[in-house]
């Protein structure tokens, strides 16, 4: 049975590692993944380097680990609060919504966090590669769930494209992010709102869905 000094260790280097991830992503939605090293965040909170390689042994894990922190916090901020809504027009909306707030929001300092680092390792195979392509997927199957469930409740035309009109929403929103971040500005944000809408409006059984209002 672990002592009171092992208990200790282990939730100091619980919180080690959280405060290391806080960092990573912070400064990952900024400058990208291979901005982050062992040095630059130990240096940043004031660690040993050797106590924050502990937590992560190499580069690569470290950037892994602040994908999945990121992925967590994204979910947290975008996908959880529509748990409890109702499948159809209005929770694809919702997502949409939150997205939009996320990134306005700057619950990561750069923005979206995925677009940055994307971005940097869409060309790149390799592990970190593959855990961006897993979350993108995941996205995309969120926004398509939503939107079969809306058209299975008869909200959206039998003949939609789900793919493609989740392909249309989520362009929507990464280019409101970029341009909204470049040029520090809320226009676009307001300008995707009603493109998002004119793109679920299309495609509804009735355009004037109090869930499109």
């Amino acid at each position: 049975m672990a002592g009171p000094t092992t208990d200790g260790r282990v939730l100091r280097g619980e919180e080690t590692r959280r405060a290391v991830l806080r960092r990573a992503v912070a400064i990952a939605s900024v400058e990208g993944l291979d901005a982050l090293s062992i040095g630059r965040l130990a240096t940043d909170l004031g660690l040993s380097k050797s106590g924050v390689f502990a937590g992560f042994g190499s580069k690569e894990e470290l950037q892994l680990a602040t994908v999945r922190a990121a992925r967590r916090i994204f979910a947290d901020a975008v996908v959880a609060p529509v748990a409890d809504a109702l499948p159809g027009l209005a929770r694809a909306r919702a997502l949409c919504e939150n997205w939009l707030a996320y990134s306005r929001a700057r619950v990561f300092p750069g923005g979206c966090f995925f677009y940055e680092v994307t971005a940097e390792f869409d060309a790149r195979p390799g592990a970190v590669r593959d855990a961006l392509a897993g979350c993108a997927r995941e996205w995309h199957g969120t926004i398509v769930e939503a939107l079969t469930d809306a058209r299975t409740a008869g909200a959206l035309c039998p003949d939609t494209d789900l793919g493609d009109l989740a392909f249309a929403l989520i362009a929507v929103l990464e280019t409101a992010n970029s341009q909204a971040v470049l040029h520090e500005e809320d226009v676009p944000y307001e300008r995707a709102g009603r493109l998002l809408l004119r793109l679920l409006r299309a495609e509804a059984t009735d355009p004037a869905d109090p869930a499109l209002a």
